[in-house]
């Protein structure tokens, strides 16, 4: 575990050595008229390494009360995490696509940690992004699951990282080196949040990138209210 709190440490220092850089250029941004480009992005990093900091603090309330399953609404929660994305996507001149062929609209899940879960993959995939080769979030139907896939074009997925995400995902935080951008920690992250939601994690290897995705239960609740009203 002492490997994985490394990383982790690692991982939540990156954003605030560049935090400091950002900073640090702001009277050069005054002086060439880029001061308010440059507090965006100050407010975008401090952003993303405050929801990774609160995901690590809801790793450590799972076992409370709190984070009940429910019946969600899955294209809701995708399109929430796509708008506070986008600012990010934009700045790095990248592209997320969005394609939903989902019929059943509801799952079983946790709002909060489901969206935790996606947009640790989208963040993900914001690295290996570009006009023709944007990032993809789909969301189908496998059976009685509801599939959210969310595709890059990055390096390989090693092969150690591909087959723990075939067999439940990341048991600590871990280093990708082949994947320089991605976040081990926030893989872990997403194992522990579908453990706690029993849902399933998976991951495919394609030759130009790699897909992560989960697959949550079907919501009945729908049916069943279609049901009385006949």
């Amino acid at each position: 575990m002492t490997d994985g709190i490394l990383v982790a440490a690692h991982e939540l220092k990156a954003p605030l050595c560049l935090l400091r850089q950002l900073a640090l250029s702001l009277p050069e941004a005054e002086r060439f008229g880029s001061r308010a480009h440059l507090e965006s992005q100050i407010v975008e990093v401090s952003e993303r390494a405050l929801r990774q900091v609160e995901d690590l603090t809801k790793i450590s309330r799972l076992a409370d009360s709190h984070f009940t399953m429910e019946p969600v609404g899955v294209r809701g929660v995708c399109e929430s995490v796509v708008r506070e994305l986008t600012p990010l996507f934009t700045q790095a001149d990248r592209r997320l696509s969005q394609h939903y062929a989902n019929r059943s609209r509801l799952a079983i899940a946790n709002r909060d940690l489901l969206y935790s879960i996606i947009y640790n993959f989208c963040a993900n995939a914001l690295h290996y992004a570009g006009d023709n080769t944007p990032s993809e979030l789909r969301v189908l139907d496998r059976q009685n699951y509801i599939q959210i896939r969310v595709r890059d074009f990055g390096p390989a997925l090693p092969t150690k990282i591909w087959r723990e995400f075939q067999h439940g995902g990341l048991s600590q935080p871990t280093s990708i080196a082949m994947r320089p951008g991605s976040s081990g920690l926030g893989l872990y992250i997403v194992t522990q949040f579908a453990h706690h939601m029993r849902a399933e994690l998976g991951a495919i290897r394609h030759r130009d990138g790699t897909s992560f995705f989960v697959n949550l239960p079907v919501s009945h609740q729908a049916s069943l209210f279609s049901r009385k009203e006949l």
